[in-house]
């Protein structure tokens, strides 16, 4: 089990990545991504242990529409019946209309997000998460924060190396100057914990390596 801050579980999926397990009201919760084709079980898995119903989660947030991060979406939502939340840009994608012609690889199913999002929504999940849209990575790129914990979900805008934050990798990014625009927004953020999808996560400390790298860029 890895309850690494209250409410919000670090889930192992496939082939070395992780996916959050966030609480909502009421004994439900949400799920930040969904990671690479075959994730599913290791996260049903999870569930088993944790003794959490898979009916239990009732939504679910995608980052971006990278396949490491939908790969097991369609799955899921059959699982769960869970409803499903992007940006309206990176929803189109999902949906593969049109399909991604981007760097990194594009979902293997096409799935049709029940809802979109735009900078600035709030989601009643962890006690209120704030919308930040924050492309580079991809140009729907989303980032979820929780202003009263000071938690932040950046997605792939950062990543874990080592001990300290980085941002997102040229190879499968979109557009890194603009990443790097997002990486200034949020760093302007009241942030203690930084949970990336990739390396990490830091639930202390988070906010100085990410000013550290804001600094640097």
């Amino acid at each position: 089990m890895s309850e690494i801050l209250p409410g919000v579980h670090h889930v192992p999926a496939a082939d070395g990545t992780f996916v959050y397990l966030v609480k909502e009201k009421g004994g439900d919760f949400a799920l930040i991504d969904t990671g690479l084709p075959g994730s599913v079980a290791p996260i049903r898995a999870y569930l088993d242990a944790a003794k959490i119903p898979p009916s239990s989660i009732k939504r679910i947030l995608l980052t971006h529409l990278h396949r490491d991060h939908t790969g097991g979406l369609a799955e899921l939502v059959r699982l769960t019946k869970a409803r499903t939340f992007a940006h309206w840009l990176e929803a189109a994608f999902i949906a593969k209309a049109p399909p991604y012609d981007g760097p990194g690889m594009p979902p293997v199913d096409a799935v049709t997000v029940d809802e979109r999002l735009k900078d600035g929504d709030t989601l009643d999940v962890l006690g209120g998460l704030t919308v930040y849209h924050t492309p580079g990575h991809t140009p729907g790129h989303l980032a979820f924060y929780q202003a009263e914990r000071k938690i932040l979900f950046p997605g792939d805008l950062f990543f874990g190396n080592d001990d300290e934050l980085i941002l997102t990798v040229p190879q499968f990014t979109h557009h890194t100057l603009s990443a790097r625009v997002s990486a200034h927004r949020v760093g302007q953020l009241a942030v203690e914990s930084v949970l990336p999808y990739h390396g990490g996560p830091f639930p202390k400390g988070g906010g100085a390596r990410l000013r550290r790298l804001v600094a640097s860029l």
